[in-house]
């Protein structure tokens, strides 16, 4: 299934949406706050106050089940607005995916910025895009069309045009994808591989997912 047709996804991307709304100079009416960076791997402090203003870098939401499985909610980046005042889910974690800069405000601030507030709304309004579609495609019986529909997600939203298709700029590792597939990290392995052999994906020098929809 080629990119361009696939029909469940929104028309236009949350990364032109990101692009299109650049938060920082809305923030200008707002008390100043330092920009405070996270490395990969570390997760940015929540609190039930508090939304996080993401300025550069990818932010991965995750939950956790009684299990101890872990559940990938989304993905959050430029521009997006995350934390708990946003959320119902519990427990709600957000890590560093990679150098990650963001800004931290209390919803005191936001509802005292009418601007901020309203495009604190137009962030959640895409993110509530991202997730519908996610929904949606967890829908799919087959874990084939699952994994392909949400790795033709990251390539509208995070991808990269190159000679042999769409690129990948995330290096999620199997576990992600099986975590927000619902499935284990050694069928995702072996569906890779197949949709490799089969010429529906590639990988380039640097490991990245390069997508050819063929």
């Amino acid at each position: 299934m080629a990119i361009s047709n696939l029909q469940t996804l929104p028309t236009r991307t949350l990364a032109s949406h990101y692009r299109e709304t650049d938060l920082r100079p809305v923030l200008q009416p707002v008390p100043s706050r330092p920009v405070q960076s996270f490395q990969r791997g570390q997760a940015l402090p929540l609190k039930p106050d508090h939304i996080w203003v993401i300025q550069e870098g990818v932010v991965l939401l995750n939950t956790l089940y009684p299990s101890g499985d872990e559940a990938l909610l989304g993905l959050a980046g430029p521009s997006a607005s995350i934390g708990l005042p946003l959320t119902e889910v519990e427990p709600y974690q957000a890590v560093a995916f990679g150098q990650v800069q963001a800004i931290s405000y209390s919803m005191v601030e936001v509802e005292r910025s009418p601007r901020l507030l309203r495009e604190v709304y137009g962030s959640l309004c895409r993110r509530l895009q991202q997730a519908e579609t996610i929904v949606a495609l967890l829908g799919q019986r087959r874990v084939e069309e699952r994994l392909k529909l949400f790795l033709e997600l990251l390539a509208k939203e995070m991808g990269q045009p190159v000679e042999a298709g769409t690129r990948l700029n995330l290096r999620l590792t199997h576990q992600h994808l099986a975590n927000a597939l619902g499935t284990t990290r050694v069928t995702v392995t072996r569906i890779l591989n197949q949709l490799r052999d089969g010429g529906w994906l590639s990988f380039d020098q640097g490991r990245h997912i390069v997508i050819s929809g063929s």
